[in-house]
């Protein structure tokens, strides 16, 4: 079997929940007034926000999602690890002193600073509502993918305890126990994803046989009839006999020299090996019956490692080798996504504003940027260090690394796994200080005409937190089986469609208008969650419909939309009258 409960993983993971709940109740004095439960009240050290940056942002996409990306399908999901990194250089040459001199707790401080507009304020407040949303999705998705195996409980209810503990942590005490969790579990994350990386270069690689029962190229089956009743190669599911369970995969079929065994690996000797060698990877394909049967088939087959160490293996980057101009540009409009989507993301924004000034704000930029640069490249050791494991779910790529772990030691799987808990954890709870801070903070306040009290302001964002942590939940469960590193590229997107332009004009062109700030950030919004809900890969993944009926041509809007969205603000800004700085407390239409 490859799963089974996992009594250490179990007790480790209830250690890591008890003590951020715990925490979180021993911090949450420090929660009473709207800047400390927002933004922590501004006495974060630079270095803590540093690594809670790297906390923040190294969420279940970067964990499981580019692990399980790289251990499919090979070098192409560390194309993504690229483009989250490379974002990092707008916010730290563009974005992080400004951005903090600007504002107090929220995105919509810093775009509204020199107007005091209401539209402004209602307009931001949504994206950042629509973005937190969907950076949650896949936040939920890893969330139930853990629970799954630690604790033996089906996905539906992992997702809804996950979401349970994180509306507990933010509703108690906001931001400063949000960032706690964040350092916690980013510094855990670096630390264990080093010494995961430093065993799999000490195991090598070896080529695997095949067991009395079976071949490691044997294609592996999947029924799922219409009321839920699983079999797994022909058999019931979890029969004890080991014939209804899955078989782990992961296997070399061929070492250079023709030897079983590679030894340890330097670390650069570790691709030179692979590249040398055969690896097994799979494809799935699936068919559904009249009655509503559905049947997956993986197929094994064998690949030279020097082409899984290539660009264009993953489906989505398959026509970069080719002259499928589509599939280029889909692939361009990801890469800017993820470029321009960094700086512009809600839950990275307001960590600017939980230290005490510019200079902090740009020191902590730089300990975000080395702490998360040197934990993206470890993603593509254990990455390819599962694709060799013999331990990987052939239908949940989600799960590579915490089973590489286990294919080390029950301890490290259950370490491995609690740490991935609390990178959700930390991610989920400060976009959900994010989502409350808006509704509390901007749209309260468009909404009543008036600025709201302090108190209210909390009671307000800590009820906003619970109806965004509800929505996180429900939507994790829907989105259960899609990659969470692809369902993150869709946030970037949106963020990088809707608020980047805005960010950018209002830092750097004093001509722009209220007007124009407004159109952008709706506009972006809505172009950018229109093509997405009309791509072929929602139609395939989501609304199971074939995809070739999708309306757009490609499935990532930010070419079109980020430009599009530069676009009409400087028309509108163009077509509105100039105007002066806004005086504090008159707010405008």
């Amino acid at each position: 079997m490859i799963y089974e409960r996992n009594i250490s993983a179990v007790v480790v993971f209830g250690v890591i929940v008890l003590f951020t709940v715990g925490l979180s109740f021993y911090l949450g004095a420090k929660a009473k007034s709207a800047s400390g439960f927002f933004a922590a009240g501004g006495t974060i050290p630079w270095y803590v926000n540093g690594v809670a940056f790297a906390g923040d942002y190294l969420s279940a996409a970067s964990f499981l999602g580019i692990c399980g990306m790289i251990a499919f399908h090979g070098y192409d999901g560390f194309l993504y690890s690229i483009g989250y990194l490379a974002g990092w250089i707008v916010a730290l040459f563009v974005v992080a002193e400004p951005l903090k001199r600007m504002g107090r707790f929220t995105f919509a401080d810093a775009l509204d600073s020199r107007f005091n507009s209401k539209g402004i304020k209602t307009a931001v407040a949504l994206s950042t509502l629509a973005v937190s949303i969907f950076y949650l999705i896949p936040q939920m998705v890893g969330a139930g993918v853990l629970v799954t195996p630690l604790l033996g409980l089906p996905h539906a209810a992992g997702v809804v305890l996950v979401g349970a503990i994180v509306i507990l942590i933010v509703v108690t005490a906001g931001m400063v126990s949000t960032t706690y969790v964040q350092f916690l579990k980013g510094a855990l994350l670096v630390v264990f994803s080093t010494l995961l990386t430093v065993m799999i270069l000490a195991r090598g690689f070896e080529v695997a046989a095949n067991s009395d029962k079976s071949s490691i190229l044997e294609p592996q089956t999947v029924t799922v009839a219409a009321d839920g009743t699983k079999t797994v190669n022909g058999k019931p599911q979890g029969t004890g006999s080991g014939e209804g369970d899955l078989r782990p995969i992961g296997h070399v079929s061929k070492l250079p020299g023709g030897v079983q065994k590679s030894g340890p690996q330097g670390p650069f000797q570790f691709f030179r090996t692979l590249s040398e060698s055969e690896v097994v990877v799979w494809k799935s394909s699936k068919s559904t019956a009249p009655d509503g049967v559905v049947t997956t088939t993986y197929n094994p087959e064998t690949r030279p490692g020097s082409e899984l160490l290539r660009a264009g293996n993953h489906p989505n980057f398959r026509g970069l080798r080719g002259d499928n101009f589509t599939t280029k540009l889909n692939f361009l409009s990801l890469m800017l996504a993820l470029f321009c989507g960094t700086a512009s993301l809600p839950h990275i924004l307001i960590r600017y504003y939980t230290v005490k000034d510019q200079a902090s704000a740009r020191k902590s930029t730089i300990v975000g940027i080395a702490t998360i640069g040197f934990f993206y490249v470890l993603t593509l050791y254990m990455g390819l260090g599962a694709m060799t494991s013999g331990a990987m779910d052939v239908t949940n790529s989600n799960m590579a690394a915490p089973l590489l772990a286990k294919s080390f030691s029950n301890w490290l799987f259950a370490i491995i796994s609690a740490i991935a808990f609390t990178t959700v954890l930390g991610t989920v709870s400060g976009l959900i200080i994010a989502s409350s801070g808006a509704v509390a903070h901007d749209l309260m306040g468009v909404v009543y005409g008036k600025e709201i009290n302090e108190d209210s302001k909390v009671r307000i964002g800590k009820i906003a937190s619970v109806v965004v942590g509800a929505a996180a939940i429900i939507l994790g469960i829907l989105f259960e089986k899609m990659n969470v590193s692809y369902l993150v590229g869709w946030a970037f997107s949106v963020a990088a469609s809707a608020n980047l332009p805005a960010l950018v004009m209002v830092l750097f062109w004093k001509r722009c208008t209220r007007y124009g700030i407004t159109a952008s950030v709706l506009v972006g919004m809505i172009t950018s969650l229109g093509w997405i809900l009309l791509s072929g890969d929602t139609f395939k993944n989501v609304y199971n419909i074939d995809p070739d009926l999708a309306p757009v041509p490609f499935s990532q809007p930010g070419l079109v939309t980020i430009p599009l969205s530069f676009l009409v603000l400087v028309v509108v800004s163009l077509m509105t009258p100039a105007e002066t700085e806004q005086a504090p407390g008159k707010p405008s239409k």
